[in-house]
């Protein structure tokens, strides 16, 4: 069974270093910078043996080409897009990869949205999901559309509610902030609200945080809960009959509406 560990990057990214207890190899997903990756290697005395791309953005991909300069000949996976360079290995829907310096096997899952070719990577509980979920909230629109992304979000939901998610990005207070405007009732949310004021107090994480708890307290998963569609409807003015355009219009509202 192997951990994951952050390594903090730019103001707010976590890279995530994958391995095994008692292994000196590992896997990193999302290097956009190698410096500090390459640092925590050292630190450990480990080696690195494969990448996990999810998206082309720069703070996701950015230090690969000198990864790949240090470690040469490791596996670079990573979706089909002429925007990635350096990918060894192209996977895409269900695909399932064995990652060698984990003995680990990873089922990939499209999830367009944020970006037109982001993956996600599912194994051994664990979802690396770059910017397609965060904890309480989700990634921007750039290239894809509300539908695309509404059909990404419940493929990670209909995996098992104990799944860990980690995302790449320290965004939790200010999402739930958002989505105490969503659901300034929801006893959950704000219970989430306390404990994870308190982690960032003292400087720790808030990721990865559980499916359950996505389920329970994230507005663009509750897309079908009756006090999400409520709120949606208010501020989009009209009638939302599916999931779908419900899900658009708290994405439009966090995006435009939210102070």
């Amino acid at each position: 069974m192997f951990t994951a560990e952050p390594i903090r990057a730019f103001s707010d990214n976590y890279l995530w270093l994958l391995s095994c207890p008692g292994s000196a190899a590992a896997a990193i997903v999302d290097p956009g910078d190698a410096g500090p990756v390459l640092r925590t290697l050292r630190r450990r005395n480990a080696v690195l043996g494969a990448i996990l791309i999810t998206h082309h953005h720069a703070d996701h991909i950015g230090g690969v080409r000198r990864l790949v300069s240090e470690f040469p000949g490791i596996p670079v996976f990573g979706p089909e897009d002429s925007r990635i360079g350096d990918v060894t290995e192209l996977v895409s829907e269900g695909d399932e990869i064995t990652v060698d310096c984990l003995d680990c096997r990873f089922r990939v899952i499209e999830v367009a949205g944020h970006t037109s070719s982001h993956i996600a990577y599912y194994g051994q509980g664990k979802l690396f999901c770059g910017d397609t979920v965060f904890a309480c909230g989700c990634g921007r629109l750039f290239e894809g559309t509300p539908q695309q992304m509404h059909r990404s979000l419940s493929k990670i939901m209909s995996l098992p509610d104990d799944t860990e998610i980690y995302c790449a990005h320290e965004y939790t207070l200010d999402n739930i902030a958002f989505a105490k405007q969503v659901e300034p009732q929801n006893p959950v949310l704000l219970e989430r609200e306390r404990i994870e004021k308190a982690k960032r107090r003292r400087d720790v994480p808030t990721v990865p945080s559980l499916l359950s708890l996505e389920k329970q307290t994230n507005p663009f998963l509750r897309f079908s809960e009756a006090a999400v569609v409520a709120a949606a409807e208010r501020f989009a003015g009209r009638s939302l009959p599916h999931p779908a355009e419900v899900f658009g219009a708290i994405r439009h509202w966090k995006d435009t509406g939210f102070d």
